[in-house]
């Protein structure tokens, strides 16, 4: 096979069966997932100026040398990748013997340091042009189009969601699950309860979904303000998600199963979900950031959103006096 170097989309594609060099933008990535054999494998699409997205197929031994990719829109070079064709769709496959990958910040303008390296790449000079290109195009090209998100207060029905939350704890079930405690400032509606009084006695509905930390430490640092919803992880690739997620930062989770239990709402993160780093100064959070702070200057704008009715502030205050 011959080995190509900085081939954009355009041309890779017509290079079948051969080694190719590709920087391009991150369009889409997929969690780790465990092959037939004993590998990992990663699932990405990948944009440049030049072509519409291909699927690169990364596979791994170990599951640290696949791409952590922080964000959508962040960028790739991947080296000595093999270009296929599969029933006319062209992908590229990455070889765990020989190829290998540098990830870098999609926004920055900056910095041409590599947030993640596999110890097989070597940087070239042109990298940091060619970066630099794809960077530019990307802030005026309007490729990246994230779905809308949902406050939790907007939940109105079992299904997929999009949130934006901060996470404030994770842990173990008693079924040895893991679990996040999210929170976004808002509240959740309240839920119909179609349950006889007399069941009650024999099976009464229970006070939360899955159990409280037990330390009352980690209590303390809870909100007073807002839904904590429990959101369950049904994915096999926990290793690769506990790196990614990190308590008292903010994250977007995509597909997220919104469910309900006796009365109480929860969600449930499976392979079809994802999680995407977000920054602090990302205008979805001062949103939600400002949304709480408004409600904790008051006692009474620290009742629940569903309470009604509603009591009257003047009463509230004349009573205060």
């Amino acid at each position: 096979m011959v080995y190509r170097r900085f081939l954009c989309i355009k041309d890779a594609v017509a290079c079948i069966n051969d080694k190719v060099d590709l920087i391009a933008v991150i369009l889409n990535f997929s969690l780790p997932q465990t092959t037939r054999g004993t590998d990992y494998v990663c699932k990405l699409k990948i944009i440049d100026e030049s072509h519409p997205e291909i699927p690169v197929h990364v596979f791994a031994q170990e599951i640290d040398h696949l791409p952590f990719v922080a964000a959508v829109g962040d960028i790739i070079h991947l080296s000595r990748v093999v270009m296929r064709i599969h029933e006319g769709d062209v992908y590229a496959i990455f070889n765990k013997k020989f190829s290998s990958f540098a990830l870098y910040d999609g926004k920055d303008v900056e910095n041409f340091q590599p947030y993640q390296v596999l110890l097989r790449y070597e940087a070239r000079k042109h990298d940091a042009m060619i970066i630099a290109g794809l960077r530019k195009w990307l802030a005026s090209s309007h490729v990246i189009d994230e779905p809308n998100f949902s406050l939790l207060e907007e939940i109105n029905e079992v299904g997929l969601v999009n949130l934006v939350c901060r996470v404030l704890h994770i842990c173990k079930t008693t079924d040895d699950k893991w679990m996040a405690f999210i929170w976004d400032g808002t509240d959740a509606p309240p839920i119909s309860i179609y349950k006889k009084p007399e069941d009650e006695e024999h099976n009464p509905l229970p006070l939360h979904f899955k159990p409280l930390p037990s330390s009352g430490h980690v209590l303390h640092t809870f909100p007073t303000v807002g839904t904590i919803l429990r959101l369950i992880f049904d994915v096999e690739c926990m290793p690769y998600i506990l790196q990614l997620l990190k308590v008292c930062q903010w994250f977007k989770l995509f597909c997220v199963e919104c469910k309900v239990h006796e009365g109480l709402w929860y969600g449930v993160f499976t392979s079809y979900s994802k999680i995407r780093d977000i920054p602090n100064v990302d205008i979805l959070i001062l949103e939600r950031q400002s949304n709480y702070d408004c409600r904790s200057l008051g006692n009474l704008d620290r009742m629940p959103s569903w309470s009604c009715p509603w009591p009257s502030k003047i009463t509230v205050r004349h009573l205060l006096h």
